[in-house]
């Protein structure tokens, strides 16, 4: 991932692989082709821009709340709030 928002990788193991974003206003996670199912972890309310092959979509967070995606997803991962917003990425291996 080439993108703006800082990533902090907590645990790389033979098992997962947990990563911290954070993002100012505007920064992104840059293109990229998740090769794991994965879990996010949304560590604030907020509100995401996806965009994917097929256009831009908007999702909302909400703190605390996971969700699971499985691998193969595609997509650039944008802060649409008026601040900082963070969440936290744990890839299955």
């Amino acid at each position: 991932m080439t993108g703006s928002a800082k990533a902090t990788v907590f645990i790389d193991n033979e098992r997962v692989i947990v990563t911290e974003y954070r993002f100012a206003v505007g920064e992104n996670t840059g293109w990229h082709r998740h090769e794991h199912d994965y879990v996010v972890v949304p560590l604030m309310d907020g509100r995401v821009k996806l965009l994917t092959k097929d256009g831009e979509t908007f999702a909302d967070m909400k703190k605390g709340v996971p969700y699971f995606r499985s691998e193969g997803v595609e997509h650039d991962v944008i802060n649409a709030n008026e601040g900082e917003y963070a969440f936290i990425e744990i890839e299955l291996k």
